[in-house]
């Protein structure tokens, strides 16, 4: 039996019906057919999403845009995971931020909405797209460093952040093993730094890192560029040293009258005629390390009549200090002495002196008169004075701390006593100074107390009482910090005659307070050495 291959059509009018329901069979069928299989079709498309697995930040800033070109964009229908949602529509485009997802798998579909034939459901053109959501952050664990006795020495740090495809501080990353174990190595103790986890989706996680200076014991005499130079006076502090009465000298480096004492290359300190040339810098450290001894350099921050007075006649008046009429600001120091500390060129002299300085092998650095003049805020004047002069003087420590500690030595800041408690006084707010110095040196000399400090009656006839109790509050306005209190004694005679028990009597009222290392000041760098306990 013959089949014919064909389809048989009435004739007349009813030939005429089945021609028109044939042809819109096929128009349906192709419809539904492109709306089945065009991935992302001409017109439409999907972007947005971004390579990988989607983490918390990047889950916070997703936005998925449709761009529905060629099509009314009001047509266009949104789903997440199969729950229609709305979106945001702006010329052509259709946005949409889903905010916060669960971890794991979520599935988006965008589609034009189109009409059929009556009793037909047509789907349109649309794009569907998964992605993978994972916000959940590593696990990190940091075994507690060892301290160490310099900036001079690297540290290792070790752990486990499970999760993570590494770890980084600062510049410095390491990948994670298969177990999530780590260790990197710094080149110093990062005071002040955090080490970051970080996995494949970018999720963080993040600690503070406690590794911390080991401060040494420091039994230090304060001399000056001319005392070291002068034959006698540096004898007798070697020979303290021989004796083990001293471990440290703190050697001048720009003085009270802003004369750097050794020939330095800061252009600034050539510049403006500051250098001297009175001694030489790496014989004087080789000759004091090979003793055995740490030097510590002492720059005299903001009192600087060399530069202030320079600067003004070079027409740099905001680097200095004024009057409210404009003028230098005088004072007992001076009638132009202070160099403004908010002046940013300021501050990036005395840190490049301090730089240079670490970098030529002194051990610390301490800045003296890191503060503004003592007197009536009201008659000041510092140009560029953005915040406080409390701040903005412990920013200034803030910024010298890496320069100094990146080329190996320590930094210090030496204080007014009266800086315990009256702080505003000289600008010198030591909780905030301590997060950025190693130390602070507060100047504890009984004879610049008032009668009654501290319920002291007569403060330069007790020197273990003063010394004792101002020690305290300094111990507790530092504590929480990584900074210690090595303080300032008397070895001078101002009112009171001082000798070997006076001097002796405030060490041991220091190592009663928990401080067992100090400085000696004597503006003449002579001491009485047999106040000191050779150890």
């Amino acid at each position: 039996m013959r089949t014919l291959n064909k389809l048989v059509l009435p004739t007349g009018r009813g030939r005429l019906l089945a021609i028109a329901v044939i042809a819109a069979l096929s128009i349906l069928v192709a419809s539904v057919t492109l709306g089945a299989f065009r991935a992302e079709p001409e017109g439409l498309t999907l972007t947005g999403l971004p390579q990988g697995v989607v983490g918390a930040s990047a889950m916070a800033a997703l936005e998925l845009r449709v761009d529905a070109l060629g099509h009314d964009p009001k047509d266009v229908r949104l789903e997440l995971d199969g729950t229609p949602v709305t979106g945001a529509v702006a010329g052509t485009t259709v946005s949409y931020r889903p905010g916060d997802l669960a971890d794991g798998t979520h599935r988006f579909t965008a589609e034009i909405r189109s009409g059929g034939l009556p009793g037909f459901f047509k789907a349109g053109p649309g794009v569907t797209k998964t992605f993978t959501v994972d916000t959940e952050p590593p696990a990190l664990e940091l075994s507690p460093p060892a301290s160490v006795p310099s900036y001079r020495h690297a540290v290792v740090l070790r752990g486990r952040a499970t999760g993570a495809h590494h770890v980084s501080v600062g510049d410095r990353s390491a990948p994670t093993a298969t177990d999530g174990s780590f260790e990197i190595t710094l080149p110093r103790a990062p005071i002040g730094a955090e080490i970051v986890a970080v996995d494949a989706a970018g999720n963080t996680a993040s600690m503070a890192i406690n590794a911390a200076l080991d401060m040494p014991r420091i039994k230090a005499v304060h001399v000056t560029a001319l005392a070291w130079m002068h034959e006698g006076l540096r004898a007798g502090v070697l020979d303290m040293a021989r004796e083990g009465r001293i471990n440290t000298v703190q050697l001048d480096i720009k003085d009270e009258d802003g004369v750097v004492g050794y020939d330095s290359q800061v252009p600034l300190a050539r510049e403006s005629g500051a250098t001297a040339g009175i001694y030489d810098a790496r014989a004087a450290l080789r000759e004091l390390h090979d003793m055995n001894l740490s030097v510590v350099g002492r720059i005299v921050a903001f009192r600087d009549p060399t530069m202030a007075e320079w600067a003004w006649r070079a027409g740099h008046r905001d680097w200095v200090i004024q009057n409210p009429s404009g003028q230098p600001y005088s004072s007992h120091y001076g009638p132009i002495a202070f160099t403004n500390f908010a002046n940013p060129e300021i501050r990036k002299y005395n840190i490049d002196l301090a730089a240079e300085a670490a970098e030529l092998g002194f051990d610390g650095i301490m800045y003296d008169y890191v503060r503004r003049p003592d007197g009536a805020l009201a008659q000041m004047q510092f140009p560029g004075l953005t915040d406080t002069p409390s701040t903005s003087i412990a920013q200034f420590l803030h910024e010298s701390r890496d320069p100094v500690q990146d080329r190996g030595a320590h930094l210090g800041a030496a204080v007014f006593g009266i800086a315990s408690t009256r702080p505003d006084a000289i600008a010198q707010d030591i909780p905030l100074i301590a997060q950025y110095v190693d130390y602070v040196a507060p100047m504890l000399y009984p004879s610049h107390w008032n009668p009654g400090e501290y319920d002291v009656a007569h403060p330069n006839a007790q020197p273990y009482d003063i010394v004792f109790r101002s020690l305290a509050d300094f111990n507790t306005l530092t504590a929480g910090t990584h900074a210690d209190v090595i303080p300032w004694l008397q070895d001078f005679s101002l009112g009171v005659n001082y000798g070997d028990a006076e001097v002796r009597a405030q060490i041991d009222a220091a190592a009663a307070a928990g401080d067992n290392s100090f400085f000696l000041w004597n503006a003449a760098t002579r001491y009485h050495a047999e106040a000191i306990t050779p150890n």
